[in-house]
């Protein structure tokens, strides 16, 4: 199973944080599957790769741990495919979207690290 995990501090106010988030998930291809307040999940929409190489998307949001408008932010990129090349559609997808993150203009990017 490929695995990717970035982490991230934001600065944006809370209440905003999920359309966001969204937003990002929707630029790249993804759609929404579970929405709660500090976990939101989302899946590659199927047509584009086999199904074992979907990707799917966990959010986890730290709000516990928010101090003003800056939210601890967790991202979990995986699928069920066997990461046997360096480059695999998993590893391409969370390029991908920390690209997108690090270029999002609706929030303050604090600090980031890739895990």
């Amino acid at each position: 199973m490929a695995r990717y995990t970035s982490s991230y501090l934001v600065k944006l106010p809370l209440d905003q944080l999920h359309q966001v988030i969204n937003k990002v998930l929707q630029s790249c291809g993804f759609e929404s599957v579970y929405n709660a307040m500090d976990y939101i999940m989302a899946q590659e929409i199927p047509g584009q790769v086999v199904f074992s190489k979907l990707v799917t998307v966990e959010i986890l949001i730290d709000s516990t741990k928010a101090k003003g408008n800056e939210i601890p932010i967790t991202w979990v990129i995986k699928n069920d495919e066997l990461p046997l090349q360096v480059t695999n559609h998993c590893q391409q997808r969370f390029e991908q979207i920390q690209e997108i993150i690090s270029q999002c203009q609706q929030w303050h990017l604090i600090a980031s690290a890739i895990n």
